[in-house]
């Protein structure tokens, strides 16, 4: 059954029914995030929007020969104009980056890029934290901090929308 193999690795796909993430005991809990199909490229609706004290969740593996792969909480999902990009994470393993960006009114931002340690080990499980806090988003890769990002974008109620893609698997996101 899943709910067995569910216990044994937590960071595998757990079972998604009307709306509601099943946690590895089994019992419903209300995602403030759903998802319906876990594929790669990946685009979902953040109900309500960000505000400061929520969190996202994203959960995967590193593909075996990772180039890189990117987390992006956007304001909607338009390519054209293309939406405001509140946080751009993107994981470079050729020079071993986790570099963010934003993007406002079609114009990046300067480029953010230093880490104490590159997080992500190909062919493994990771885990990607993004909290917001009034002033700014704090990352946390695998429950250590990361860095923190600034917000670019004031109306934090406008981030509705995260997009993944590259190198990875995406076994959970809440």
């Amino acid at each position: 059954p899943a709910s067995a193999s569910a216990q044994r690795f937590p960071f595998y796909l757990q079972k998604i029914e009307d709306g509601h993430l099943n946690n590895s005991l089994g019992s419903p809990v209300q995602a403030d995030v759903y998802f319906p199909r876990l594929i790669v490229p990946f685009c979902g609706h953040i109900k309500g929007g960000m505000r400061p004290g929520k969190k996202i969740l994203v959960m995967g593996i590193v593909d075996l020969n990772p180039e890189s792969f990117g987390i992006s909480l956007t304001c909607g999902e338009s390519e054209d104009p293309p939406a405001d990009v509140a946080i751009e994470l993107k994981a470079v393993f050729t020079d071993r980056q986790f570099v963010r960006n934003s993007c406002v009114a079609g114009e990046w931002g300067e480029e953010q890029s230093s880490i104490p340690y590159f997080p992500f080990i190909p062919d493994q499980p990771f885990r990607v934290e993004i909290l917001c806090e009034h002033p700014r988003f704090r990352i946390f890769v695998d429950g250590h901090q990361l860095f923190d990002f600034y917000h670019r974008i004031e109306t934090l109620s406008a981030i509705d929308t995260i997009k993944i893609n590259g190198d990875l698997q995406l076994t959970k996101l809440g």
